[in-house]
């Protein structure tokens, strides 16, 4: 017997609803994008909309807030290895791979000046995360610095896989991760040296 059908419904059309979303962002800017073009979209009518989101923006944060959970989780249990490894590396290629797996999401919220909310937010789980493994790898004299590092490679990742993503992914994922270490390394060494 389920448990509760109504949860399982309410789950598919959320995910309906967000694919609609996304798929309209592929065709026009997120200011353009109305509940109705959306509802339309999930072969839904508004009134169900409604009953899951206030509007539209609330479905955008929606989809932002669940991505970045899923970032943060996958960070979470790569986050001792990366520490014991003393490179980015350990981390880094499940959140390649992540990005790959999520490929049309993430460049739309990247292309999305409306979703600017998402660089932001994504910008401060970097920095949350990363901030303890500056600290124990570079022990900064300045907090500043650790958090010029953590905006240069926040940046820097998501031009990267901007990037990556407008070739096609033409670039070997082994040379991207490689590249990727070697920019964080040379930037580190250089940002936090004694001399």
């Amino acid at each position: 017997m389920l448990k509760n059908p109504e949860d399982r419904r309410a789950r598919r059309s959320r995910k309906l609803l967000k694919q609609s979303l996304l798929e309209l962002m592929k065709e026009k800017s997120f200011s353009e994008i109305s509940v109705r073009d959306i509802a339309e979209g999930a072969d839904m009518n508004r009134g169900t909309f409604y009953l899951h989101y206030s509007g539209t923006v609330e479905l955008l944060q929606s989809v932002e807030a669940e991505l970045l959970e899923e970032l943060e989780s996958l960070i979470g249990a790569h986050i001792q290895e990366t520490v014991a490894d003393g490179t980015v590396r350990p981390v880094l290629e499940p959140l390649l791979d992540f990005a790959v797996a999520h490929r049309d999401t993430c460049a739309i919220l990247f292309a999305s000046s409306e979703a600017s909310g998402f660089i932001q937010a994504l910008q401060q789980l970097i920095s949350r995360c990363g901030a303890a493994l500056v600290e124990d790898w570079f022990h900064p004299q300045d907090r500043r610095q650790t958090d010029y590092y953590l905006s240069f490679l926040t940046w820097g990742a998501i031009g990267l896989l901007k990037e990556w993503f407008a070739q096609d992914m033409a670039l070997p994922r082994e040379e991207l991760l490689a590249a990727a270490q070697r920019m964080a390394d040379g930037s580190a060494s250089r940002l936090f040296s004694k001399g």
